[in-house]
Order: C-alpha cells, then structure tokens, then sequence
C-alpha cells in the first residue's frame, strides 16, 4: 500500500498524551526524511515501550511511507518489539561460558516455573525472558541482568529466588499502596 499525499496529513490519535508529542516532533525534526526511519522508530519505542498498529501507522504516514515498509524494518531488527514491555526483565547469557555453566538450565527452569521462554513474556504481563550474547563478563558465568542489574556465578535456584522476591515485593507494595 503506498502512501498518498493526502494520507501523509494524518494526525496521531486524539490524545494528550505526551509521548506521541515526542514521536511528532522527532519525525519532523529529522524533517521527514525516509533515510531517519530506524532513528524515529527508536524515539518512538524509547517513548511506548514498544511499537503498536497506531504509532507505526502515524510513523509511516508521516514520513510518506508504505505502512508494510515501515513494519518490515522495525520487524527487522531485534531491538524493536511490538509487545509492551513487562514489569521484569530477566535476560541470560547463553554465550559459550554461560551455557557451559548452565545457562540452558537457567532458561529450562524459568519456564518451567514461569511458562516463558526467551523473547516471550509471562501471560500476567509480570515477566519477560531475553537471551543474549555475552557482556563480557565471562569469568563469572553464567551471567544474568535482572531489571537492569548484572548478576554473575547465577544458578537456576538463585535465578528462580530473586525472580519470585521481585514477584512478591511487588505484590507488597500494591496491597500497601493506598
């Protein structure tokens, strides 16, 4: 489907919110230029959490471009999701050091405990699984960053453990929560 002139004046969805203001100027800023797309596409995940129908609809359309164009490239690249994010994030290293420390099992366990595998999240929203390539830090394998934080020498019980404290401080804070 090509884009017309006419639908290039679609505006993004009656809202206030502020995080398709940031899109609307990033797309303009670059001053709609095709060749920026991977870069507003960046702006706008940075923004959501993730790409919807919606926001690619108003990307391709105000950047004059095939709605499947811009679908195909951010579908491309394993840093864009299409999914919102979850809560947690657990991703394990399954570099040669970590899978021979037992990043495998760490990955087996997780589903088993939580029913997600790698590139899935949890049915309740609370839980995404990621697997990755080593950072480098192989001495302390397996490697494991939970919410932003690398954790080295991880087992499959001590993952479990710190994924279900997560869990239940959670569940704490909103039963207190007013």
């Amino acid at each position: 489907m090509l884009v017309t002139k006419q639908q290039s004046d679609y505006a993004p969805p009656a809202t206030e919110d502020p995080r398709m203001d940031e899109v609307a100027r990033a797309v303009k800023r670059f001053g709609y230029q095709q060749d920026a797309l991977i870069e507003v596409l960046h702006i706008a995940q940075r923004a959501f959490g993730y790409l919807d129908e919606t926001l690619l609809t108003y990307i391709a359309r105000q950047m004059k471009l095939p709605l499947g164009w811009v679908y195909g490239v951010a579908s491309f690249y394993h840093f864009f999701s299409f999914e919102p994010p979850a809560e947690h994030n657990c991703v394990v290293c399954t570099g040669t050091a970590c899978y021979v420390e037992g990043a495998q099992k760490i990955l087996d366990l997780l589903e088993k405990e939580f029913g997600v595998k790698p590139g899935q999240v949890s049915a309740d929203g609370r839980l995404s699984v990621t697997d990755f390539r080593c950072p480098g830090s192989c001495g302390q394998a397996p490697i494991l960053v939970i919410d932003g934080e690398l954790l080295g020498r991880e087992t499959p019980e001590s993952t479990i453990a710190r994924i279900k404290q997560l869990l239940a401080n959670d569940k704490q804070a909103k039963e207190v929560a007013p």
